[in-house]
């Protein structure tokens, strides 16, 4: 009671009234995600991508509207999540992330003009440290994106991609940015994050042959989002992610709904 009445005494001779916090509905929400359909990007070696399987619309015999459809679709595709047993023997699936990795305070870090100096430019730990000197550390459990510039371009397969081609042959000419594997093991160890995203089709750059920035997260147990939507959107700093994949009991990845919640607007 004592520091309740000094708090309400310091307001008093202060003349400031403390302010509420806005609720997270009345705040600005940006989705991060791009729609599912005809259009969306996967892997030049997946057999297929999106289909919408239409089993019911119109009017039943009971005379109400009446609609239901089915879809198929590989896991790693659109804007999706990679769990870290994608590469990692021991890494946990989709289902068993701890769903504290994938609600944080968001960090955006903006390289698109590097990215457009070298198509295939992988973030260094020099990138990080950079952002840090503007913005402060890192914090751990932060889900950190990264701005390429790439998503702008986004659903033009060639232009995405570096090729509109398919097949395993398609994936030698793959050219877009992506995640250092130093970088990627500085934000595992160093900062420990809670998760990694970008606005390109993999976290490892276009002409990666080993996947090494995958690895290094996912041995930690670090999630990676791929193809994130509207990253021009974000500030540096002050919104949080929510990012909640399908659950799919022992899935490598899956469809992913992101959205960043922008702090008191």
């Amino acid at each position: 009671m004592r520091f309740i009445s000094a708090l309400f005494i310091l307001v008093a001779l202060t003349g400031c009234a403390v302010e509420p916090e806005v609720p997270i509905w009345e705040r600005k929400i940006i989705d991060l995600t791009h729609a599912f359909g005809t259009e969306t990007i996967y892997w030049p070696t997946a057999e297929s991508g999106f289909v919408l399987h239409r089993e019911a619309a119109g009017i039943t015999e009971g005379g109400y509207y009446y609609a239901a459809n089915s879809f198929t679709a590989p896991e790693h595709g659109g804007t999706h999540i990679n769990a870290p047993i994608h590469f990692s023997e021991t890494g946990q699936t989709v289902d068993a992330i701890p769903i504290q990795r994938l609600i944080g305070p968001g960090v955006l870090i903006d390289v698109e003009a590097a990215c457009r100096e070298d198509r295939d430019y992988r973030i260094s730990i020099s990138d990080l440290e950079a952002w840090e000197q503007r913005h402060g550390r890192i914090p751990a459990g932060a889900i950190v994106l990264f701005r390429t510039g790439l998503g702008a371009v986004w659903p033009d397969r060639a232009s995405y991609l570096g090729t509109d081609e398919f097949g395993i042959e398609a994936t030698s000419k793959l050219h877009f940015p992506g995640l250092g594997a130093e970088a990627a093991t500085w934000l595992a160890v160093e900062r420990s994050v809670g998760a990694v995203g970008l606005d390109t089709a993999s976290i490892d750059h276009g002409p990666s042959r080993l996947f090494a920035a995958h690895v290094n997260l996912m041995k930690h147990n670090v999630p990676a989002f791929e193809n994130v939507a509207q990253l021009d959107q974000l500030p540096a700093v002050g919104f949080s992610v929510i990012a909640l994949p399908i659950k799919i009991e022992g899935g490598s990845g899956g469809p992913l709904r992101i959205v960043a919640i922008l702090d008191g607007e």
